[in-house]
């Protein structure tokens, strides 16, 4: 469980692929329609697509000449489950969630 949680956490650290995922939230979309409304080229939506796609957030597949995206619904419920273990922690306690990270993070 460790590695995709590695791997769904570095997908989720891009601002770019988590606004991808918001509008995946919406609907199946074409990847042409995915990268319209970024500044960037289509390879590059591509490779966040493919990084998407191997954390298991999105699927892809090809209808007819198309690739069209679809958000994974489960794919996020280890990660979720992960963090609800945090929900004791309030506002106040943010600087001790740090450490805890810090410290969860070098062993």
């Amino acid at each position: 469980m460790t590695k995709s949680l590695d791997t769904i956490f570095a997908a989720l650290g891009d601002p770019t692929r988590r606004a991808i995922l918001a509008m995946l939230l919406e609907d199946d979309m074409a990847v042409t329609d995915v990268a319209d409304p970024f500044e960037m080229s289509l390879a590059a939506i591509s490779k966040h697509l493919g990084i998407l796609s191997r954390a298991g957030l999105i699927a892809q597949e090809k209808r007819g000449r198309v690739k069209w995206c679809t958000l994974e619904p489960d794919a996020m419920r280890d990660a979720s489950i992960w963090m609800q273990g945090f929900g004791q922690f309030e506002a106040v306690h943010l600087d001790a969630f740090e450490r805890f990270l810090a410290t969860e993070l070098e062993g």
